[in-house]
């Protein structure tokens, strides 16, 4: 049905409109007319179609071709998120804080998604409906082609980085997995964390150097009775030597955290290679590369493997192998260009 535009209603808090997108629908609209409807609900706010209200706007449109949707209050806004997760790319940190509204709401309307134990028993009642009701991961994963590990980390990281570290992460483009490890440290943590980072004291987080917590005081132990003392304890066993590693790396400090902060934003600063920067990152990626991959040999994988056909057994050998190709030519390339 066509509804006047200046009765339709937008609730703040929306995503803002992108103008660059506003206008190539425009022109689309204009070429060949608005194919899908905006939605509303029955007082005429909006839940679905921000961007196409603004293009026919922008064309001098009065009127709007609306679906008026059932759907009200909680379940109007759960379909309003569902809609710009799907439609638009967000960074990580805005998918995550939508993510995170959902599940809030997706339990409001389902309590029995986060609940079914009290005083450490389940119920039958409460067992039948978490049984009949899916947990909100997998309920987002099916409507959103998101897999539940990845909406799980997107909240955590949403939820646990400080204000200052989401500007950080999204002003430097922090990859997902390095705000997901920052997201797991605490408030002061993410700030030493981030100011190694742009002080190059650290190429990742996985060499990421907690200071170390002050000691406790010790407790006066209690006056023992005369005994015979005890025997002497048995030397302890020799530390074996850590591996030398073949290369070193310049520490550099600064006075303030925002020093450090202004080094990482510096699009002057000489970010080019020496023997020992180049073979400190090939460290870093193999060292990552191994704590990655042994994600492979947990019971959460290794379930299927019974289930793995020979065609994709071939497949994997082929997959493997390709990586093993690529490091004897690098291997081979850095040989043949070394000085005599």
């Amino acid at each position: 049905m066509l509804i006047p535009i200046s009765e339709i209603t937008v609730n703040a808090g929306r995503r803002e409109v992108l103008p660059e997108n506003v206008r190539k629908l425009a022109d689309s609209i204009l070429e060949v007319g608005l194919l899908n409807p905006i939605i509303v609900d029955h007082t005429q706010v909006l839940i679905a179609g921000l961007h196409r209200l603004e293009a026919v706007k922008l064309l001098g449109w009065t009127e709007i071709e609306c679906t008026v949707s059932s759907l009200e209050g909680l379940q109007a806004e759960l379909a309003e998120i569902d809609e710009n997760l799907v439609r638009h790319e967000l960074h990580y940190m805005d998918e995550g804080k939508k993510l995170a509204r959902r599940k809030e709401i997706y339990e409001m309307i389902h309590p029995e998604a986060g609940q079914g134990k009290r005083n450490g028993q389940t119920s039958k009642t409460a067992l039948s409906a978490v049984l009949e009701t899916k947990s909100f991961a997998d309920d987002a994963s099916e409507k959103l082609g998101i897999a539940p590990r990845t909406i799980r980390e997107k909240i955590q990281v949403a939820k646990n980085l400080t204000p200052e570290m989401e500007e950080i992460v999204k002003t430097n483009n922090l990859g997902m997995k390095t705000a997901l490890k920052l997201s797991r440290l605490e408030p002061e943590q993410q700030r030493d964390a981030a100011a190694q980072l742009a002080a190059r004291d650290i190429h990742s987080l996985d060499k990421y150097l907690r200071p170390p917590a002050e000691p406790e005081p010790a407790e006066p132990e209690p006056a023992l009775e005369q005994t015979e003392p005890e025997p002497p304890p048995p030397p302890p066993e020799p530390v074996p030597p850590a591996p030398v590693v073949p290369y070193t790396i310049n520490s550099r400090h600064y006075a303030t955290f925002e020093e450090s902060v202004a080094d990482l934003k510096n699009p002057n600063k000489d970010c080019s290679y020496t023997p020992d920067s180049l073979l400190a990152e090939l460290d870093s990626f193999i060292r990552k590369f191994h704590k990655e991959f042994a994600w492979y040999k947990d019971p959460f994988c290794t379930v299927v493997f019974p289930d793995i056909s020979p065609v994709q057994l071939d497949y994997l050998k082929v997959q493997f192998g390709s990586i093993t190709s690529e490091l004897h030519d690098l291997l081979k390339q850095i040989k043949r260009s070394m000085k005599k």
